[in-house]
């Protein structure tokens, strides 16, 4: 990356173009490529794809930096709201982080999370931002994600958690474009509040798109909903075919638990 880096910059300093802001519909452009870094980069620290079994399950130093860079761009372009909203999502999201392993470095689900161990100030700190950037009007997909979190966020307990309001926020998010990953987050909110026979239903129609026909996390979601439907069979098929399919050591770990614990009581 340092020698990409210094061939860029002979590059430039060669073709004697002067650097600029962009302007218009250019920095609208560059803005929006710019926050789709940010965001890899602060989802690759969240939850590491490193496939080995040392890996943990989140690497901080990256998402921390993905929260300064997103910061520093927040006070460039303090009234582009998309940033604002992107820089919210990443607080109200990493206030999770101490919480989401267990003392040997096991996956803990947000259900089963201490949330006392939560960051309240960074939780403070995303409330407060979004919440001032929602009603100026301009709310873009960044924005309806940090909601969402605010909402998981802000519930004391995971039975006091306003799903039908986070229902409600995938409703609008899908209007943004199709994207299958909001749609299988917006199958569990459907089974949250209409039932996991609901929620599976919608799992059946996402099989359809080769985008996640196989994918872990789409697996993972069928077992689960399998298993609070009482198919502890099929749910534990479903939970050691997404242990094979995840790149994360971690996530493998637990998936495989997940599916021991099913079959021992079949």
């Amino acid at each position: 990356m340092a020698q990409r880096v210094s061939r860029a910059k002979q590059t430039v300093k060669a073709s004697g173009i002067p650097l600029a802001v962009p302007e218009g519909a250019d920095l609208t452009e560059r803005l929006a490529e710019v926050r789709h870094v940010l965001y890899l980069v602060f989802n690759e620290g969240y939850t590491t794809t490193g496939g080995t079994d040392g890996a943990g399950l989140t690497a901080p130093e990256l998402s921390a930096e993905a929260i300064r860079l997103t910061r520093m761009l927040h006070r460039l372009v303090p009234d582009d709201t998309e940033t604002a909203g992107l820089l919210a999502l990443m607080l109200l999201t990493d206030a999770r982080r101490p919480a989401r392993t267990g003392p040997s470095g096991e996956v803990v689900p947000l259900a089963e999370q201490e949330r006392s161990r939560w960051d309240r100030r960074a939780i403070a700190e995303g409330v407060d931002l979004i919440s001032r950037t929602l009603p100026r009007g301009r709310v873009g997909p960044y924005q309806l994600q940090a909601a969402i979190a605010a909402v998981h966020d802000e519930a004391e307990t995971t039975d006091a958690t306003d799903w039908p309001q986070i229902l409600a926020l995938y409703d609008m998010l899908e209007q943004f474009g199709p994207n299958p990953m909001v749609s299988l987050n917006r199958a569990v909110a459907v089974a949250m509040v209409h039932g996991p026979a609901a929620g599976l239903d919608l799992i059946t129609a996402l099989e359809t798109d080769h985008r996640t026909a196989r994918h872990h996390r789409l697996l993972a979601t069928r077992a689960h909903f399998l298993e609070l439907l009482g198919e502890h069979e099929a749910a534990a098929a479903s939970y050691r075919e997404a242990a094979r399919r995840t790149t994360s050591a971690p996530e493998r770990r637990h998936l495989g638990a997940r599916a021991h614990r099913l079959e021992s009581r079949v």
